[in-house]
């Protein structure tokens, strides 16, 4: 990114994608954080966080992954636009559990023996939904009949739903009576407050490596806080067009004029009012469970095994990195290019691949960190905010000049397969019906400036009897390597949810390989289903 040396910048600070290394814990954040994990290791109910579009729910979905305890495996369904049979056996392909053919009950009850010998090993399980506002009706069906699993004395499942608001909506229906009345914790996720917007700011541009002074005018700040209505994603896009104005301009300090140029830019459309007054409500109806919740938790983290039952002996070596709320990219500006941090290793993906299209095994190299410089005023002339875009038809062509043809990208998958070991990773970008070869060839198109065409593969799968399509990315040899390249990708469309998976994961659904890891069975679950 241009504008990082200017002011003394290691990485992007306003990236839209969600870094747990940019969690800010203010604005009640950090206080629903707590009370998230206490809801889920202490009680057995579902639990329901909802949040408007570009509100942080995804990044608080990623640092509560980080933050549970080893004995808790998680099932993340980042897109769940599934059936209530493929919720099924989408669940139990990340467990590992091979279902009987059937649906309905058989299912059901397959799924369950398998979740009785997890608990009786010390083993909690919990689903993380994301985007649960878009489930079908008989998938939300399918979650209410999840959350009856149990031994004889306690749940089976732990259930977390994730949601923009008319996920509230949809269950306030008479139809989702019985679904509302088993969720025992309700949170929702307030956008910033004025006053909170000054310190998220500065608090992002510490965590990339500034070490100045204020670097948003008071001006600035309460022109981003108005346009963005206290949303972090906007807040996030605003504050990086401006930086980038203030760069073109040889300017060290955002004042108005750059921020009314990025507000110009970004052309946001306005939250309905009613919003605003559900949030006000929903915040003060939230903030007494939040303190009870929150020192709940405190006071038992004081205490060895306090959070939750029956810890096991074999503790999970994996945590969940990434992020990837879908965010909609600032089109005129250039992608991030963020420095390779450490992080906790990624989670492998729903395990269903019978054959991989490649273009290339060569694997990719994560960026290096940008150096921290002393400010100086660029050579350049100034330029407007989106000088930099490139035409999007020019880059789709660009694209499509180099992407070969789904039979080229067969045959030299096969290859890659054949030689590339189980210990190998790469990132899974995207999960498509079978028929989208179109969705497929427009999201590589698209996203041609923030991935090299010749690390994308493509494979075919098949969950709950359906043929699916995979995108995936770069071949990397450990996991580590593959964390630091997903943390310098690019922005991507907002129908992408990149996370690090393994190839023998990848080849434990198919006949092209066995899995020779089972070590990785113990391990954080993620599931990427249809965008």
């Amino acid at each position: 990114m241009m504008y990082l040396e200017h002011f003394g910048l290691q990485q992007a600070p306003f990236r839209i994608t969600p870094h747990i290394e940019f969690f800010f814990a203010g604005a009640n954040r950090g206080a629903t954080l707590e009370a998230l994990i206490y809801a889920i290791t202490n009680d057995e109910g579902i639990v329901k966080l909802s949040g408007e579009v570009g509100s942080g729910k995804t990044m608080l979905c990623r640092m509560l992954l980080e933050k549970l305890p080893e004995n808790v495996e998680t099932v993340y369904l980042a897109n769940p636009m599934l059936s209530r049979d493929e919720i099924l056996f989408a669940i139990a392909a990340e467990l590992g559990v091979d279902l009987p053919a059937g649906q309905g009950q058989l299912l059901l009850r397959a799924l369950q023996d398998h979740l009785l010998e997890i608990y009786a090993a010390g083993r909690q399980i919990v689903v993380l939904i994301d985007e649960a506002h878009a489930m079908p009706a008989d998938a939300l069906e399918e979650i209410r009949l999840l959350s009856n699993l149990e031994s004889s004395h306690h749940k089976l499942l732990q259930i977390v739903l994730f949601g923009q608001p008319e996920l509230d909506q949809r269950l306030r229906e008479s139809a989702m009576r019985q679904l509302n009345d088993r969720i025992t914790h309700s949170f929702s996720l307030a956008p910033l407050h004025r006053s909170d917007v000054a310190a998220y700011l500065m608090f992002r541009l510490r965590a990339a490596g500034y070490r100045g002074p204020d670097l948003f005018s008071r001006r600035a700040v309460q022109l981003i806080s108005r346009s963005s209505e206290g949303l972090t994603r906007r807040i996030n896009i605003l504050a990086d067009k401006a930086l980038l104005a203030a760069f073109a301009a040889g300017r060290h300090q955002v004042d108005a004029a750059q921020v009314r140029a990025a507000i110009r830019d970004a052309q946001f459309q306005p939250i309905a009012r009613r919003a605003h007054r559900r949030w006000a409500w929903a915040a003060v109806a939230g903030m007494a469970m939040l303190g009870v919740a929150t020192v709940a938790y405190l006071a038992g983290s004081h205490s060895a095994g306090s959070q939750v039952r029956s810890p096991p002996q074999a503790r999970s070596d994996a945590a969940v990195t990434g992020e990837s709320e879908p965010a909609s990219t600032p089109a005129p500006l250039p992608p991030a290019a963020v420095a390779s941090v450490p992080v906790a290793a990624a989670v492998p993906a729903v395990a269903t691949a019978a054959t991989v299209l490649a273009v290339s095994a060569t694997p990719a190299t994560p960026a290096t960190p940008a150096t921290p410089a002393t400010p100086a005023t660029p050579a350049v002339p100034a330029l407007p905010v989106s000088a930099t875009a490139l035409p999007p038809a020019a880059a789709a062509g660009a694209a499509a000049a180099r992407t070969p043809s789904l039979a080229q990208r067969l045959a030299a998958s096969e290859e890659w397969l054949r030689r590339t070991p189980d210990s190998h990773h790469f990132i899974q970008l995207l999960m498509a019906d079978a028929g989208s070869q179109r969705e497929i060839d427009d999201f590589i198109a698209k996203n041609s400036r923030s991935l090299d065409p010749r690390q994308v593969r493509v494979y075919r799968s098949l969950l709950a009897g359906r043929e699916r399509l995979g995108v995936i990315y770069g071949d990397y040899a450990s996991r580590e390597e593959a964390n630091a390249a997903l943390a310098t990708l690019g922005e991507l469309s907002p129908a992408s949810r990149p996370y690090v998976r393994s190839v023998a994961r990848l080849r434990s659904g198919g006949p092209v390989a066995a899995p020779a890891d089972p070590a990785e069975g113990n391990k954080n679950h993620v599931l990427v289903p249809k965008s």
